[in-house]
């Protein structure tokens, strides 16, 4: 550390910045809970819901639950922990490029998942009940309530938001898998150490295990499959270009 310089100010901008815009949003979320739903007008709703706005493709990623601080918490420290290393190597445009990148991709798989949850849903509702669950339904949620059955399943679809942080940073720990393969890493509770190439991996088997077999959890499990899906997409485009090595960092190969 230098000297007259804190340890926060030492990381990079990138990283630094976006964890104190999080946590920015997030304190406004509680703050402005009473008056103003932030994450009614800025998480990521269903495309064909009345609440949604392109805008939220983005703003979604902002935003964490307000009642559970393990997940902002969890989110930002994976971000810090391997974002540092990550803008470093990939330098502050890009790293920012790839982080967004991931956001908006983990959003549009998020889509393209519950529309089809969503069209297989709808053949069993009159058009009628429909309308009703689009425009009735969000306040019923908002009671604690719900209908049953694919009613409720729709309405779940249509007026709950995504929010957070979780598509972007899979994307990270899979850049940072990718670059770093054989990088022996410590996960809380196993003594011995894993190579992050076998971790990411580990970790997407669990997500898509838990995307496919698992429904009304709270989780959006397609939402960080499509932040590592994105995000590996483009690591293979900037690697076939030359534009990253990987492998071949801090002298782990």
């Amino acid at each position: 550390m230098s000297r007259g310089n804190s340890f926060f100010s030492n990381l990079p901008p990138v990283t630094k910045h976006l964890i104190i815009i999080n946590f920015i949003c997030w304190l406004a979320s509680i703050v402005f809970d009473s008056r103003f739903d932030v994450s009614k007008h800025f998480g990521l709703h269903f495309f064909l819901s009345p609440d949604f706005n392109v805008a939220q493709l983005l703003t979604y990623m902002f935003l964490h639950d307000t009642g559970n601080i393990a997940h902002i918490f969890f989110n930002m420290f994976t971000l810090f922990m391997f974002g540092i290393t990550l803008e470093r190597v990939l330098g502050w445009k890009r790293f920012l490029f790839y982080y967004i990148s991931c956001g908006l991709g983990a959003a549009l798989l998020q889509e393209a998942v519950a529309f089809i949850r969503y069209e297989n849903l709808i053949g069993a509702i009159s058009p009628a009940d429909l309308e009703i669950i689009r425009t009735n339904g969000a306040e019923l949620l908002n009671q604690g309530m719900n209908w049953m059955g694919d009613a409720g399943t729709l309405n779940l679809i249509i007026n709950v938001p995504t929010i957070g942080a979780s598509g972007a940073v899979y994307g990270i720990l899979l850049a940072f898998a990718f670059i770093f393969p054989n990088m022996p890493l410590y996960i809380m509770f196993i003594p011995i150490p894993i190579k992050a190439k076998w971790m990411v991996i580990g970790y997407g088997a669990i997500e898509l295990l838990l995307a496919l077999s698992t429904t009304g959890d709270g989780v959006a499990h397609f939402c960080h499959l499509g932040g590592m899906l994105f995000g590996l997409l483009m690591l293979l485009y900037w690697k076939n270009k030359g534009t990253i090595n990987t492998g071949g960092y801090g002298g782990y190969y």
